[in-house]
């Protein structure tokens, strides 16, 4: 152990809404959706080993810089639906989006990044057939976390 903690991942997120029933609908019809939990102000949106925690209440206006990294299965998938919905699509190379509450999401799609979970994880999540890119791969690979590969730091 150092001297200082290590980053090693989110457990969840927390983001603002207008009203709770309003932004499950809104997310049910992106997404397929499995509650954690829910209360009068609140709901636990389950995202594998992590989740999104939805609060009742925003009032700031919209984010510009600020902006939630989201990894889906098929991004093409995903627009096709924002496109049926208020949403508001922002220009670009890939998927960005304001939702009716001015949360901007950036999207980007699971074979493409180093973000990677587990095969257990991704099995019960119904996902085992997810595969990486080469170029992320090839990513995963100089940091010594390609599927196989050891990171030497073992002990021997």
């Amino acid at each position: 152990m150092g001297s200082t903690a290590r980053f090693v991942g989110l457990n969840h997120v927390a983001l603002e809404v207008g009203d709770i029933q309003e932004a499950l609908d809104f997310y049910g019809r992106l997404f397929e959706l499995r509650l954690r939990g829910r209360s009068e102000r609140m709901a636990f949106i389950d995202a594998g080993d992590q989740f999104i925690a939805l609060s009742e209440g925003r009032t700031q206006p919209p984010d510009k810089h600020r902006h939630m990294g989201l990894v889906v299965d098929d991004r093409k998938a995903l627009r096709r639906a924002l496109e049926q919905t208020e949403a508001k699509i922002l220009p670009g190379r890939g998927l960005d989006f304001l939702d009716p509450w001015g949360n901007h999401w950036q999207v980007v799609e699971y074979a493409d990044i180093q973000f990677t979970k587990a095969p257990h994880v991704l099995d019960g999540m119904g996902l085992s057939n997810l595969e990486k890119s080469e170029k992320a791969l090839e990513e995963l690979r100089s940091k010594g976390m390609a599927p196989g590969q050891t990171s030497g730091t073992e002990e021997k």
